[in-house]
């Protein structure tokens, strides 16, 4: 038996792909330009993170 949580979150991720898809179909330059910019600044948030990890485990030791 499902809870209504798993119920609202299977809505959510199909309301997401159906989303995604008409922004393929109707605007595909801008959905790969916001694709890439939001993967650099991701990449970017992700070397922040083990950077100031990396520097706070080596002020430990």
């Amino acid at each position: 038996m499902e809870t209504p949580s798993m119920d609202a979150k299977k809505l959510i991720g199909v309301v997401v792909i159906v989303f995604l898809g008409f922004w393929m179909f109707t605007d595909p330059n801008g959905l790969a330009s916001t694709s890439k910019t939001v993967g650099a600044e991701g990449w970017d948030l992700a070397t922040q993170l083990f950077t100031g990890v990396i520097d706070f485990v080596g002020a430990l030791g």
